[in-house]
């Protein structure tokens, strides 16, 4: 099991108009598919098609996973089709489509969708841009009745939204908690981005949130006038991609969408305005608890060129040389003593207002000026100097080996992911081709070609007005502007000379020995699984399965992980996640590893976990050997070097700044180790520890823990038990025989919930005032051994999730997101909890509490509904049959069944077991667990203080 301190580590360090036209007496034709006017082919698989009334369609039958679907209707409109009046409201609109239509009542749209298996949020979503809305659902089925019920809801929702004003009123407190919660550093960060970048345009000005004030009192009529000119078939453009006929999903959407017509005007296009002319120009945004960074920006108008040939062949000369810049910019952080924490390049369009070409960095505070000039420099280098046959040819390599394996895998692609690529390419007026056609086109502009040509094609992206330069810090600049201004002035006066060659290097980790000889092979039919036992103990558990071609997931455990570790005191493992691979290996550093195996798939990942030490990969058959001596290499000799040590230290102060600044982040920082009772294995450490650890103390808890304890194996993919035995027995298999695995830790093998609590633990942030978390959360069981309880404990979850969406998002608008979760610990005993969370104002922190008490009681002193149970379980079960059609369940699954016999008939019954839960298993588990003085709360308010209230505005 993930520590969930080691989870939030690593999550934290990965270092984000004019009046309606007239109403015309027929429908306009809507744009047409990017390949009528492309000389590029269409992925030939694909369906496209237009309906009558102007609406576009395209599908595409794949069978990955088997039995599902994933439909897409993408509304060609999004906030830069806003009036000033109506600033926020495609966002809004978004919200409401889900607030009753014409024949679905307001609370009867997501029932349905449950009763079908969808949750809310995985299954059932939208999203709005700057330039589209798209809505989203993941069918678990493709039978009739999914599929219909389905199409017939989301056409309701883009022609039968009904925006009673009674549920407009009461969306707006759920959209001002979206504000809120989305209220984050970085995002005013990118805000300030945008200001430097776009100023003038419509872009800078319409922001998908809008504006609170719009959002608190705009009137029925401003939805309905959004809605009718924007919501129209001429722009929609549904995308159905799963295991169905073509011919019947066809003729579902006609049937469905076919007599859509429009109600009102059509809306004008934006005008998005043009990108003046600029000189230099410098801003600072001082932001507590944001990221320190500085990017150098270059702008011009967009290019609006159609997607052809030339013009992705053109592309490509460019992103071969900004791959090179990204790979010297990323060597230079991973070297010692770097002048930042990363960097990178790159170019892009923004919703055809503006092309940006921007070389970034992120430092630490108060080192803003060696990360400026360096990566002022190194584009400058770049554009000067250009690229290297050596460079151009490991890009060339890199890029073609990925489109490769893309087009041996494409028959088992994702379906979610093809969906999401359609309307991607619709969005950006592209030609969706098929994997073959990108890796012919690839092949065809690189034939012949030469260093000189990518240079000749570089030296173009950074130009355009700028150098514009946003430095954001959370302390300040000293000499603000001026300071940053002739800083880089001076820089850009600075020499530079051509990068030095690099020396060619050899792969030192072919041969571990002679090869393990099997020992003992047993199979596990139910599972279709095999063990193999090597003679030095290495023990390899192997599934062969057809989910993914040319997809192989590995994973090496040894070790007991953090049942090793002190529980009195934080140990500098905590850190080894986040630094491991980033030291290479013994022999090669990062980079020299990554040239060495130029062109090859493989990859290294590495874990301390609950009672394990984890190695893990993913690779294709082809490379399946080189992974497994990657993996030995990275167990048998990690690098561990000093460089990426020190960075994560010096850098650590800025994590616990950007965590405080919201409140859930502050809330993962200071509750990790109180919901453990203190123990230090699962808390954040404070600056203080990490200011005191060394690498030399990592290194020798680390090497220590990999170098003990017998190996398990897991290979799961497109690969056979015979290819698999070959792989492991001249890696892993040849290593020498090691011992059992050492004992815990005095003490490691407890975990304990902390005790109720009366009144809620004061905890703090240091964001806006107005923000606020309020989170509690009761023991459960854990789920060791037997786990029959501990799945009906995720099920009570589920349906108390179902009431505190109605009652604390819809009804009560106390939250956005509020959050319904359940854990169980499958190492220690007795460890697991139920837990809820909501992120809101700090004022409605006891209406929170209020309605938890509320919702609870009502589980504990009456059985939910037949219904209520199904609406809730039935997602789940659907998620979980959509998980087993996928390679990354069955790592996880075989994890522990070569030395558990038990977990193969837990793994049999997970289905069953959710399915036999009755109403009144829930409510007695309601009672058993959910009790008052059980419950530990804690509520994250801000240290600052609070805004002096407006001025009322004046009497007009």
């Amino acid at each position: 099991m993930r520590s969930p301190r080691l989870l939030l580590l690593a999550a934290a360090s990965v270092a984000v108009l004019a009046t309606a036209a007239p109403a015309l007496a027929q429908v306009q034709p809507s744009e047409p598919w990017a390949q009528s006017t492309s000389d590029i082919p269409a992925d030939a698989n694909v369906r496209f098609g237009q309906l009558p009334n102007g609406m576009r369609y395209a599908i595409l039958r794949n069978a990955t996973p088997p039995g599902q679907a994933s439909l897409r209707l993408r509304i060609d409109a999004g906030s830069l089709m806003e009036n000033e009046n109506q600033l926020g409201l495609a966002h809004f609109m978004e919200h409401m489509a889900f607030n009753g239509t014409t024949n679905i009542p307001e609370n009867d749209l997501l029932r349905i969708l449950e009763r079908l298996g969808l949750a809310f949020g995985a299954d059932t979503n939208a999203s709005t841009g700057f330039d589209q809305t798209v809505y989203m659902l993941e069918l678990p089925r493709t039978n009739d009745e999914t599929v219909d019920t389905s199409l017939r809801i989301m056409r309701e929702q883009v022609s039968e939204a009904l925006m009673a004003p009674e549920a407009v009123d009461a969306e707006r407190g759920v959209i001002a908690g979206e504000e809120r919660l989305r209220n984050t550093p970085g995002l005013r960060s990118i805000k300030a981005q945008l200001a430097l970048l776009a100023p003038g345009q419509r872009i800078s000005q319409r922001l998908p949130i809008g504006d609170l004030e719009i959002i608190r009192t705009a009137p029925r009529e401003r939805f309905v006038e959004f809605y009718e000119a924007y919501y129209r078939p001429s722009r929609a453009t549904m995308v159905a991609v799963g295991d169905f006929d073509v011919d019947q999903m066809e003729a579902k959407i006609r049937a469905a969408f076919e007599s859509w017509e429009p109600k009102g005007a059509e809306g004008p296009e934006p005008d998005l305005g043009t990108v003046a002319p600029r000189n230099p120009e410098t801003r600072i945004l001082v932001e507590d608890g944001v990221q320190s960074s500085i990017q150098l920006n270059w702008i011009k108008a967009p290019d609006t060129d159609p997607d052809t040939v030339a013009e992705r062949r053109d592309n490509l000369l460019r992103n071969l040389g900004v791959a090179v810049l990204n790979r010297r910019l990323g060597e230079i952080a991973r070297a010692d003593n770097p002048p930042f924490i990363s960097a990178g390049g790159g170019q892009s369009t923004l919703a055809e207002s503006l092309d940006i070409a921007s070389v970034s960095a992120q430092f630490n505070p108060g080192e803003w000026k060696r990360a400026l000039e360096t990566i002022e420099q190194e584009q400058r280098r770049l554009v000067q100097y250009g690229v290297s046959d050596a460079e151009l040819q490991r890009e060339i390599t890199d890029t073609r080996a990925a489109l490769e394996n893309a087009v041996a895998a494409a028959a088992t692609r994702r379906t979610p992911s093809l969906a999401n690529g359609l309307v991607g390419a619709v969005n950006d007026e592209e030609v969706f081709s098929s994997p073959q056609t990108s890796l012919e086109l690839f092949n065809a502009a690189v034939e012949g070609l030469t260093a000189a040509q990518v240079n000749q094609a570089i030296k173009p992206v950074f130009e355009g007005g700028g150098p514009l330069a946003l430095v954001v810090s959370p302390v300040e600049v000293e000499g603000g502007e001026a300071a940053v201004t002739a800083a880089l002035e001076a820089s850009r006066q600075v020499a530079v000379t051509a990068p030095a060659a690099q020396a060619q290097l050899d792969w030192p980790y072919a041969s571990f020995g002679a090869p393990g000889v099997v020992q003992e092979r047993r199979e596990i039919a139910e599972l279709g699984a095999t063990v193999v036992t090597f003679a030095n103990g290495v023990r390899l558990t192997v599934k062969p399965t057809d989910f993914r071609d040319e997809q192989i997931l590995v994973s090496v455990r040894t070790g007991i992980g953090e049942l090793g570790l002190p529980t009195d005191r934080s140990d500098p493992q905590a850190l080894a996640p986040l630094i491991f691979t980033q030291g290479g290996l013994g022999k090669l550093t990062a980079d020299e590893l990554s040239r060495v195996l130029n062109g090859r798939i493989y990859s290294a990942g590495f874990g301390v976990d609950s009672d394990t030490y984890s190695l893990s990969g993913a690779t294709r058959p082809a490379d399946f050997g080189l992974e497994m001596q990657v993996l030995t290499a990275y167990l048998t000799d990690p690098g561990l070097r000093p460089a990426p040590f020190q960075q994560i230290k010096a850098f650590f102060p800025q994590i616990v700044a950007q965590q405080m600044a919201t409140p859930g982040g502050a809330f993962q920082l200071q509750a990790s180790g109180l919901l453990a009772s203190g123990d230090k294995r699962q808390s954040f450490p404070t600056a203080a520890d990490v200011a005191s650890w060394t690498i030399e103390d990592m290194r020798a808890g680390v090497t220590r823990g990999l170098s003990s304890g017998l190996i398990d194996v897991v290979v799961v993919g497109d690969v056979t038990v015979e290819h698999a035995i070959a792989a492991v027995a001249p890696t892993l298999g040849a290593l020498p025989a090691r011992g059992p695995d050492p004992q815990p830790a005095p003490g490691a093998t407890v975990l304990r919930f902390p005790a109720g609590v009366a009144e809620p633990v004061q905890l703090n942030h240091t964001g806006p005032a107005e923000q606020a978390l309020g989170y509690i959360a009761w023991p459960t069981t854990d789920a060791i051994g037997d786990r029959t309880e501990s799945r009906q404990v995720s099920i009570l979850s589920e349906v108390l999730k179902l009431r505190v969406l109605e009652e604390i998002r819809e009804k009560q608008a106390l939250a956005y997101s509020p959050g319904v979760g359940a854990s169980a610990s499958d190492v220690y005993e007795d460890y697991g909890s139920i837990s809820i969370t909501a992120q809101t104002a700090t004022d409605a922190l006891p209406a929170f509490y209020a309605a938890v008490d509320s919702i609870v009681a009502g589980l504990r002193d009456a059985p939910v509904s037949e219904d209520e149970l199904n609406r809730a379980r039935l997602p789940v079960i659907e998620s979980l049959r959509r998980s087993q059609a996928s390679n990354e369940y069955w790592l996880g699954q075989l994890a522990d069944v070569a030395v558990k016999p038990d977990e193969v008939q837990q793994t049999l019954t997970h289905i069953s077991d959710l399915e036999t839960i009755t109403p009144a298993d829930i409510q007695r588990l309601a009672r058993q667990y959910l009790r008052p003085e059980t419950a530990w709360r804690a509520t994250v308010t801000s240290s600052r203080p609070a805004a002096a209230p407006a001025a009322a505005p004046a009497a007009q």
